[in-house]
Order: C-alpha cells, then structure tokens, then sequence
C-alpha cells in the first residue's frame, strides 16, 4: 500500500479547528480489509518554531520549509493569521507556489483560500472561502469563480472549502475520492461525525 504523506501549514494565529479538524480525519482513517493507515499527517511551519494559534493555543510542527519532507497532499488553513499576516509573507506564498508543482493535491480551509488565491494557484478556478471573507476573496481576486453557500469546491487537484469545521467535509471528501465512500463513513462514525457523500 502506497501512503500519502499530508503537510498541515502552520503559523501564528492559524484557526485551531482549521488545521486540527483535517489532522484527525486524515490520521484516524484506516482501510477496510487490512485497517492500515493510508495517511501520514505532518505539520510544517516557516521556521519550525513553536507556533501560537488563535486563542493561545501552542503548537509544535514537525518540520520547517527547510527540512520537511515530500508531501503529497498540502492543507493550507486559514484564520486572522492567514488573512492578515501570512498572505504578506512572500517566503509563505513562494513556499506554496513551488509545493503546487509537486504535490496530488493543494487545498486550503476557510482564509488559507487567500493564500492559494494569493500564489496564482486559484486563477481561473471555481473557489469558496468562509462566508465572512468571500466578498473580499472575489473582489481582490476577479480571475477566480467565486463559489457561495457551498461545504467545499473539488476542482480536480485543487480543493478548497469554506469555515473552519467544512475543512473536515473536504477531509472526508477526498478520503472518499482516494478510498472509496465506506472509507470515509467509517472514518466519520469513529469520530461520530455526520456526512453526506
């Protein structure tokens, strides 16, 4: 069995449920018949330094853009952080551009859709973000299709979803994708979470 590994962005300020949701989801989730684990979850920041995310919880990554592994699926999250402070750091938006070249799959949570947005990523691409912040991911980029009232949009290799707990719906999402449906509906009634596939 071929493992993906997930790379977590972490920073300053990330929306705790952002990141934390998909970790779990991604983590707890075994196959059917052999119950192996087909996800690595690691978590990745600028410098690799303890990381202080919304309402001071602390968190340690396991790795810094200098000496992360390969990852095939890369999560970046949202939160004032992601809005207001990473969307002007131009090592974060390098680090995502050249992580899109590389990976199965880019996706982003809530305001992390800035950051794609912010990378070029999105261009020419259906996207969501948190209701909050959607007026202002269509008007400072108008080359992306701004999508409403939606959990998540699957644009192939690039997903992205709205506010904080939809991060888990695209989790479960693209489990499903990779594994199958069963996959995920075990995964969710682990965590008694409801789905709809």
């Amino acid at each position: 069995m071929h493992q993906r590994t997930v790379g977590i962005l972490l920073f300053n300020e990330v929306e705790v449920l952002d990141f934390a949701g998909p970790f779990e989801v991604f983590s707890i989730a075994t196959l059917l018949e052999s119950n192996e684990k087909p996800f690595i979850v690691k978590t990745i920041s600028e410098n690799g330094e303890l990381v202080t995310a919304r309402n001071g919880l602390k968190v340690k990554p396991d790795y810094s853009f200098a000496n992360h592994p390969s990852f095939d699926i890369v999560i970046i999250p949202g939160g004032f952080g992601a809005e207001q402070i990473e969307i002007n750091n131009s090592s974060v938006i390098e680090w995502i551009k050249n992580q899109q070249s590389r990976v199965e799959f880019m996706t982003s949570i809530c305001t992390g859709a800035l950051l794609l947005a912010k990378a070029g990523i999105l261009d020419g691409k259906k996207a969501t973000t948190h209701w909050m912040d959607i007026d202002r991911l269509e008007q400072e980029f108008p080359n992306i299709s701004v999508q409403r009232g939606v959990k998540f949009v699957d644009e192939d290799s690039i997903i992205t979803s709205g506010g904080i707990s939809a991060g888990i719906n695209m989790s479960f999402h693209l489990i499903s994708r990779l594994h199958g449906k069963d996959v995920a509906i075990k995964t969710a009634k682990r965590m008694e979470y409801e789905i709809k596939l």
